[in-house]
């Protein structure tokens, strides 16, 4: 079948039509490019940052998360229906690209027509279908946003104006067609082809056609006057994400994941350091704020915030839009409140779960660092007296510095002052140093390595604090004077492979180190472990063991390790029972973020909901990676009071347990 309709019925391609026409189009593309331009003003406050580096990768990751919605999708219910939207609308948008193509364009000029037979007949359908599925999928949005709203979920007038705007130019889409329809095409075997259409036509059938081209030639003038105050009003409501979400994903941080900019702490002419003004962030972090749709997903996965803490990250990026267009000389801390900046875990989980990719965690250390190194702010004395410690004794427990390699006495390893000659260096941390508990989990990792023949070394009382507290903190002065002591001292060794026990110490060496000039391999102690296992260097007895597993925030979301641990426990005859919130969406043991330094008095304890969540598993036993994570589940056992339900160990406890 060929088609041969006029796509402008009763409308027609002269120029009383299409002078018009582009004439509104031309001039809604101006006032809309003529507000974005507005708004780059205002990202333009911002400090300036390469984010254009790697373009064809950039591009891609672009294309996949706009065109396939990945991380919108991630939450099932809401992500579903705005993908279903988007697609729908996006098929409609591309039709009507080539039928303006075909109608005013390649007929008009040169009489082509390549919308016709079996491809006008698909195109049809297609574009039918989608219509009505952009229709339904809007409606259950709007149920959502307006009837059955979730907490937290803030509509504005706006969000209701376009709302409307969106189903009033798809409605009257459906009119137009179904006026055509019932003139030109009511009993052809082309109208089957525009079903959603073809019901319009019907309930229009008794009209009279001279009627029926009234409604039709009026709908579509105002079908497009719809489409241009729709265009004209995105930039000044929520729906600017259209195009600054699209583009957040261009911009998109390629990693490392979670790798914080070091300050030029001997910079002469720096004024002051951290982020107190709008000027003081990066274009980037402006722009974050008109990316932002409000979805309150960070909010929603905020372990802060789920423990009422006055923490939400969709508020302190909206908190910095408002400071950026409408108050630029307002102070940015002020403005996001010092409580809610103290009580994140920079445990992204707001980032991971953002589907505009916006960096939450950045900005927020950015203005503790200025609250730390030009207000001299802590978030408690305590804080304040670990820092000390540190500067003194190299160690946020205060504990002298001499006694940090004590605990291997009755093992067969020495410091590398007195042997070098090592396989590995084990960077031991502060807590496997000095604090009982996790020493046994240091003790377990050596025993661990000279059952699979490797020859282990630490630095003992040379090592000092990797600094990652402290940095994320906000102290990034002594976070680099420890670092510095440390680097130095490991090059002086020759070291060439670094394994750590604790993640935050192995995200701080493998990332943060980088910036500093220091370049040799570290390893989480869970991988090097499993190619140990894999190779048949260690050997294991498989003892059943009824568990749930912890994932870390920082060897989880930071570093993407969430296979190496779970097949270590299962290798030893584990049997893990996942808890609700695992892996990516593991909830935050509330150490990270420099927190394991400060007392929680705000809102709920962190620990002690994490635990509750093990404890509804069944299970007796929770694993972990990391001495913080232990540290807290070891307190929040205690606080929950189910002593008598739940033991806590660390997976390398487990599997020294089972060594042959």
């Amino acid at each position: 079948m060929e088609f041969t309709r006029e796509i402008y019925w009763n409308v027609g391609h002269g120029v009383t039509t299409l002078l018009p026409m582009y004439i509104l189009t031309f001039a809604a593309i101006a006032v809309l490019v003529n507000a974005f331009m507005k708004r780059i003003k205002v990202y333009k406050q911002g400090q300036s940052l390469d984010r254009l580096d790697q373009l064809p990768l950039r591009i891609g990751n672009m294309v996949k998360n706009m065109l396939l919605q990945s991380k919108v999708l991630r939450v099932k219910g809401p992500g579903l229906a705005h993908g279903l939207f988007f697609w729908g609308f996006f098929l409609l948008f591309i039709g009507t690209c080539l039928i303006v193509l075909q109608a005013d364009f390649t007929d008009l000029l040169f009489g082509v027509k390549f919308l016709k037979g079996k491809f006008y007949l698909l195109f049809s359908v297609v574009l039918d279908i989608a219509g009505l599925v952009a229709i339904v999928m809007l409606g259950g949005l709007l149920v959502r946003r307006y009837i059955v709203r979730p907490e937290g979920l803030e509509s504005k007038t706006d969000d209701l104006i376009m709302h409307g705007l969106l189903f009033a130019i798809l409605i009257s889409g459906f009119v137009i067609e179904g006026a055509r329809m019932a003139v030109t095409e009511m009993g052809t075997p082309l109208a089957i082809w525009s079903p959603v259409g073809l019901v319009f036509a019907k309930a229009f059938a008794s009209m009279p056609e001279a009627t029926l081209r009234s409604l039709h030639s009026l709908t579509w003038w105002f079908h497009l006057l719809l489409v241009m105050a729709f265009i004209i009003a995105i930039p000044f409501t929520k729906f600017r994400h259209i195009f600054t979400t699209s583009l957040n994903y261009l911009f998109a941080d390629l990693g490392p994941t979670g790798k914080l900019v070091s300050l030029d702490l001997e910079d002469e002419e720096a004024e002051s350091f951290g982020a107190a003004a709008i000027t003081d962030l990066t274009w980037k972090d402006i722009f974050d704020t008109d990316a932002c749709t409000q979805c309150k997903r960070c909010q929603d996965r905020c372990p802060a915030h789920n423990t009422d803490k006055p923490l939400s990250p969709m508020k302190i990026i909206n908190d910095l839009g408002d400071v950026a267009f409408d108050n630029p000389e307002a102070n940015l801390i002020e403005a996001c409140d010092k409580d809610a900046l103290w009580s994140c875990t920079t445990c992204r989980a707001c980032q991971e779960i953002c589907p505009a990719s916006i960096e939450h965690v950045s900005k927020i250390v950015d203005m503790r660092r200025n609250l730390v190194l030009m207000e001299g702010e802590f978030p408690g004395e305590e804080v304040m007296t670990a820092m000390e410690q540190t500067e003194v004794n190299g160690n946020p427990l205060g504990l002298g510095y001499a006694s940090r390699g004590d605990w291997i006495e009755e093992l067969d390893i020495k410091p590398l002052s007195e042997d070098a000659d090592v396989d590995i260096l084990y960077f031991v941390g502060c807590y496997a140093s000095f604090d009982k508990r996790n020493i046994k989990i240091a003790t377990a990792f050596i025993k661990l390595c000279q059952a699979a023949g490797v020859k282990v070394g630490i630095l003992g009382k040379e090592e000092k604090c990797c600094g990652e507290p402290m940095r994320k903190m906000g102290n990034e002065y002594l976070y680099q004077s420890l670092a510095a002591e440390n680097i130095e001292l490991i090059k002086s060794y020759n070291v060439k492979k670094i394994v750590t026990t604790c993640p935050h110490c192995f995200n701080t060496l493998a990332k943060d180190y980088q910036d500093l000039d220091f370049d040799v391999e570290v390893e989480n102690y869970t991988v090097f472990l499993k190619q140990l296992l894999d190779s048949g260097k260690l050997k294991l007895n498989a003892e059943e063991l009824h568990c749930t597993y912890h994932d870390s925030c920082y060897l989880g979301r930071h570093n993407d390790i969430y296979a190496a641990p779970r097949a270590l426990v299962q290798a030893a005859g584990g049997k893990i029972v996942e808890m609700d919130k695992n892996r990516a969406e593991a909830f935050c043991c509330s150490a990270g973020g420099g927190r394991i330094m400060a007392e929680e008095k705000l809102g709920d304890r962190m620990n002690i909901k994490r635990v509750e969540m093990a404890v509804e598993t069944g299970a007796p036993t929770l694993l972990s990676n990391c001495p913080f994570c232990l540290t807290m589940f070891e307190d929040g056992i205690k606080g929950a009071d189910v002593e008598d339900k739940l033991n806590t160990k660390d997976v390398a406890e487990v599997l020294a347990e089972r060594l042959i």
